[in-house]
């Protein structure tokens, strides 16, 4: 058995910021999750560790049913395996998976956003490629091509999706728009006629609960992928570029001027989406957009199911003029297709049993619950499985894009993510400029590159 390697990604100051959070809510689970890779714990535990950020509701209900599924059917046939869960809230798991890790417990099979934090933990150990097992229970025919090509790395799969397409797009009050008659923009000028319109008529244009700043970073990374495309980020991430080049100053200069006009709901940077008060501006007609990702579509059905179908439609980002390609970069989407995936960190007998509890993620009824939860599966087909209209333009807006960018604070190593965080969240109450933020970000991401 190998010895794994300490995680590079800003572990110790993940340590530093986060150890202090890390209590029994972590290890809640089971106390022996394995370390090394091919051992069934480091205890030699018959129990399989599960990490998730699958709290409540639909992603709840769904994880519990594929694991009751196992542990009741499967258990003897696999070993006499059972799973074991542990939930943790999303904001915080990111710290807590590196923290085990570096610890020795990493958990047996775990959910990640993918990106570069996957990639650093396949690096370092942590997970096993199961290209063949998807094959065999014919995943590779279920999921969305784009689903399978995001958990891949060097031609293996490391990660399988299950849960939803969650790509960024805007949804709007049509009621309203057809009220003063606005129509759908398809450029950003037209966009920007529009919330012009929303201010002389007394409507904020965009409803923006920043307090978390990853909701304020989907304007940022809109901005920059349609004006820039996707090279410039990758070429900052992997030290070729820089976070300092043209698409960046200009989504930072784009939402300076847009909070200058009072395009954003006031005080937004104080306002939580998690809470519902971006949202609650629009059910209260004091504002008309919401620009997030396509798990919305649960959260606003689940608020009022016939408010949500009568009033509310949605569309991609639109193109923008300036840019060097703006109909090749309207087909690129931000986000992830398939939110959480999972990655083994066993092999063997262990590894079997595993993903034989999370093909239940994926059988016919965990589909329909998330469907039925609001979520959309990435699988394909699943345009001709769906009712919601919203639901329905998102997957057929994705059936066109070209390619897919995490977002970004899931895809930058934890350091970088903050840094990005940080210093762009500060653009919506102009206290910076565009040029501090971007030097803010490739100051972190050059520290790390150089710990590499």
């Amino acid at each position: 058995m190998k010895k794994k390697r300490i995680l590079a990604i800003g572990l110790i100051a993940v340590m530093a910021i986060s150890l202090a959070a890390c209590g029994s809510d972590s290890s809640s689970s089971d106390g022996s999750a394995t370390a090394e890779s091919g051992s069934s714990s480091s205890s030699g535990s018959d129990v399989i560790t599960f990490w998730n950020v699958a709290t409540e509701g639909t992603d709840a209900e769904v994880v519990s049913y594929a694991v009751d599924q196992f542990n009741e059917n499967d258990s003897e046939t696999y070993g006499g395996y059972t799973v074991e869960v542990t939930a943790i809230q999303n904001d915080n798991y990111k710290e807590k998976l590196v923290i085990a890790m570096s610890s020795g417990e990493c958990p047996d099979m775990y959910s990640s956003w993918t990106g570069g934090p996957l990639a650093e933990y396949i690096n370092s150990g942590y997970g096993v490629p199961v290209t063949d097992l998807v094959e065999e229970y014919g995943l590779d025919d279920l999921l969305l091509e784009a689903a399978i090509a995001q958990g891949t790395i060097d031609g293996e799969i490391y990660a399988v999706a299950y849960k939803t397409i969650s790509i960024s797009g805007v949804y709007y009050n049509k009621t309203l728009f057809e009220e003063l008659g606005l129509e759908e923009p398809t450029t950003l000028s037209e966009l920007e006629e529009i919330c012009d319109t929303l201010l002389e008529n007394g409507i904020t244009p965009f409803a923006l609960g920043n307090s978390t700043k990853w909701q304020g970073s989907m304007f940022y990374q809109g901005l920059a992928t349609r004006y820039a495309g996707l090279d410039e980020f990758r070429d900052a991430y992997d030290g070729t570029g820089t976070f300092e080049s043209d698409g960046f100053i200009y989504a930072g200069n784009k939402i300076l001027e847009w909070a200058e006009k009072g395009y954003f709901q006031e005080g937004c940077n104080g306002v939580s989406t998690d809470d519902g008060q971006d949202r609650q501006a629009i059910y209260q007609g004091t504002a008309a957009m919401l620009y997030s990702g396509s798990w919305y579509c649960g959260t606003l059905k689940s608020d009022d199911a016939d408010w949500y179908t009568e009033n509310f439609g949605w569309f991609a980002f639109p193109q923008i003029e300036e840019s060097d390609d703006p109909a090749g970069n309207y087909y690129l989407a931000n986000g992830t297709i398939g939110d959480q995936f999972i990655t083994f960190n066993c092999e063997g007998e262990k590894l079997e049993a595993a993903f034989k509890c999370f093909s239940y993620l994926l059988s016919d009824e965990a589909i329909q619950m998330n469907i039925d939860g609001g979520n959309i599966p990435p699988i394909q087909g699943v345009e001709d499985m769906l009712e919601d209209q919203i639901a329905i333009e998102i997957v057929e807006y994705v059936n066109k894009c070209t390619d897919v960018q995490l977002w970004y604070d899931q895809y930058l190593p934890t350091a970088v993510a903050n840094a990005h965080l940080d210093s762009s969240q500060l653009l919506f109450s102009n206290e910076t400029t565009s040029e501090e933020v971007a030097a803010a970000e490739q100051a972190a991401m050059e520290e790390y590159l150089a710990e590499q």
